[in-house]
Formats: structure tokens, C-alpha cells, sequence
């Protein structure tokens, strides 16, 4: 295989991976499961394509692409969820995996993400899967915390352990202790060695599935609406449309508002994360400053934006305005860094400042819809007449 081949597979990979996440604001079950099992078979695609080929370099982007479908993941739920208490969890959830990492990041003990599980992720397929057919509204805090816990306990916990503390191998596994072929064998001939283990895995999924689907026809409450996997046609997401003129003006006034002090920390723990992984070589304290003045440059300019009329209406010109002024930022930021004798990588920084980028446009986006749904009547400003 050509390298050209090799570098094509490779620019497909990372744009689907940084384009599939997108699709978990308006199709969120179908779209993170997609995000996983990309994030699955990735590196087996390349090995596949280019045997021998170094991953290293992906290896950078694949830890950073990770965080950000599930921030992405996270922004959705303030877009699309109706229960409130499950949007608290998901906060909670995601915050707890983020400081984890971070620690990871700057500490390199594997141990501390057995610490932090990945417990946001599986809570939001649980919530996701509950809302295909059922109105989430009507899961009480108890049942939300029973899953989380479910969860925690008997799913993540066991997974990161095997990854992160035992660090083994799932791959490696399945085809030396099951199959009993030597790591690395090609997949066709790993199940020609035992078929019928192939065979009773298909039996046991086949299982599952009926037993799923018996559980949902016999046991559970009925179905309060036809299977759907589309967030827009959730029952009770419809924000009311005066409530949210009121917190876009809100929004379009000051600078300093609600929201601000969250979406900076969020950013900053996701940049911590992009800057170690990309070994942007800034010290967390000088970066979490350096992302402070970004976000309040691009609050600024959504500001600026709105009172001129180029409000979230139009996502990707928000997008592009706010990528502009971002630019604009780094250059002085390489030139700064350069003058002190820390030349930075311009290619892995580029693309760090885009990933912020788009979670910043995203959140602001997407925020004051969920303001509007559950904030209190006196904590939405009157919308303009």
C-alpha cells in the first residue's frame, strides 16, 4: 500500500471523527455509538491499511478527539434533555472525568482514571436509550442515581481496571485466550481457528436482544411514543420561544454573565488536556489564563456580534468570526512565545485552537436554551417587546 493510500485513510479517519461527533447534537444515541466504535476500530484500520505504519502521532489526536465528543456529548444534553436532574448528573459526570484526566495528563499516573471513570459516557447512552421510547422526564431522581451508580460500579469500574491499572489488551485478549491464535492474526483467520466460538457469540447477542426486547414489551411502563432518534422530536424540548429571546438578549448585553465562569473552566480543563496531549509546552497555570482571555474575547465578540445582528441564528458564521478572532489571538500568542524562546508547533496548536473553537461556539449556542427551560420565571430577564 502507497503512502498516498496511507495518508488518505488517515485525513478520513480524523475528519470523521471530528465531523460524526457533530451529529450527537441532533441524533445523539446513533452518533456517540458511532463515535465509539470509530474510536474502536480506528488503529486496527490503519494496521490493516499500513502494517508497521507508527501510530505515534495519532496516538495525539485520538486522546484529544476523545474529550472532545464527549464535550460535545455533554453540550447536547443542555440542548436536548428534558429532566433536569439528569443534566445535573451528566455535569457532574463529565466535570469529575475531566479533572481526572487532567490530573493523568499532568501527574502520568494511569491508576487516577480507574479514580475518574468515563461514567458520563455510558450515562448518556443509558439517558438516550431510555428516550427512544419513553419520556425521561418520568425517571425519578432515585432511578437516576440508581443507574449512575449501576453504572459506575459494575461497568466502568471493571473496564478501567482492566485498561488503566492491569493495562491489558481487549484485542489481545480475545484472540489469545479465546481463539487461542497469537495477537495480531489476521480476523478471518483468527475465527476460522474456532468457529463456533463466532457462533455461540452470535447465539448469546441474538439472546440478549430478545431478552432486552421482552423486557421492554413485559416489564417495563409502556411506550409513550414510536421509536425515534432524532433529539428535535423529544415531547417537552421546545423551549418557549419569549423565554429565549429573553436570555439571547441577556446574552447580547454584557460580557460577564451566567455561563461565562462554567464555560471557562470547562475550556480550560479541555485545554489543559489538548495542551498536554498536543505538548503545547505552556505551564497549566499560564494556560488556563491564555484560554480565560480567549473566552472573554469570544464572549466579547458574541456580544458584538449579536448587537449587530449576526446572532446564533447562523451558526457557522458564528463559527467563522469567532475562528477569526481566535487566529488573530494565537498569532500574537506565537510571537509572545517565540520572542521568550518557546517556539510552539503551529500544526498541533492549530488544530487545538480549532477544537476550542467549536466547543465555544457550540456551548454559546446552546446554553441559553436550556436557561430558558428550566431556569426560574424570575431568573429570565422579560424578552423584549
Amino acid at each position: 500500500m502507497d503512502i498516498g493510500m496511507t495518508e488518505l485513510v488517515f485525513i478520513g479517519v480524523v475528519l470523521s471523527r471530528l465531523l460524526v461527533p457533530l451529529l450527537i447534537i441532533r441524533f445523539p444515541l446513533p452518533a456517540i455509538i458511532a463515535c465509539l466504535i470509530i474510536d474502536a476500530v480506528d488503529q486496527t484500520v490503519f494496521t490493516a491499511i499500513a502494517p508497521g505504519a507508527d501510530l505515534t502521532g495519532y496516538q495525539t489526536y485520538d486522546k484529544a478527539l476523545d474529550i472532545y465528543y464527549l464535550v460535545i456529548a455533554y453540550i447536547s444534553t443542555l440542548r436536548n434533555w428534558t429532566n433536569p436532574f439528569a443534566v445535573s448528573v451528566a455535569r457532574f459526570l463529565i466535570y469529575y472525568r475531566l479533572v481526572g484526566v487532567v490530573l493523568f495528563e499532568l501527574s502520568g499516573v494511569r491508576e487516577l482514571l480507574v479514580i475518574f471513570p468515563n461514567t458520563f459516557e455510558y450515562f448518556f447512552i443509558f439517558y438516550e436509550s431510555v428516550r427512544l421510547f419513553w419520556d425521561p422526564r418520568r425517571m425519578s431522581e432515585k432511578v437516576l442515581l440508581g443507574a449512575t451508580a449501576f453504572i459506575w460500579i459494575f461497568i466502568k469500574l471493571p473496564q478501567e481496571l482492566w485498561i488503566h491499572y492491569f493495562q491489558l489488551d481487549l484485542t489481545d485478549f480475545v484472540q489469545e485466550d479465546i481463539f487461542g491464535v497469537a495477537a495480531g492474526t489476521s480476523w478471518i483467520d483468527t475465527f476460522a481457528a474456532k468457529p463456533w466460538v463466532v457462533v455461540v457469540a452470535v447465539l448469546v447477542v441474538v439472546a440478549l436482544i430478545y431478552a432486552a426486547y421482552w423486557l421492554m414489551k413485559n416489564k417495563m411502563p409502556p411506550r409513550d411514543r414510536p421509536l425515534t432518534i432524532d433529539a428535535d422530536a423529544e415531547p417537552g424540548r421546545e423551549v418557549d420561544a419569549d423565554r429565549l429571546a429573553a436570555e439571547r438578549k441577556r446574552m447580547a448585553t454584557t460580557v460577564v454573565r451566567p455561563g461565562l465562569f462554567e464555560k471557562v473552566a470547562m475550556i480550560a480543563l479541555v485545554g489543559i488536556i489538548f495542551g498536554e496531549v498536543f505538548q503545547v509546552h505552556v505551564e497549566p497555570v499560564e494556560l488556563s489564563i491564555i484560554i480565560a482571555v480567549i473566552v472573554g474575547a469570544n464572549a466579547a465578540l458574541s456580544v458584538l456580534l449579536e448587537r449587530y445582528g449576526f446572532g446564533p441564528t447562523a451558526a457557522l458564521r458564528q463559527f467563522l468570526f469567532t475562528g477569526l478572532l481566535n487566529l488573530g489571538i494565537l498569532a500574537v500568542i506565537v510571537v509572545v512565545f517565540e520572542v521568550m524562546g518557546r517556539p510552539v508547533d503551529l500544526a498541533n496548536t492549530f488544530f487545538y485552537l480549532l477544537l476550542i473553537t467549536l466547543l465555544v461556539t457550540l456551548y454559546d449556542r446552546y446554553r441559553p436554551e436550556y436557561v430558558a427551560r428550566f431556569a426560574k420565571d424570575e431568573e429570565v430577564p422579560a424578552a423584549a417587546a
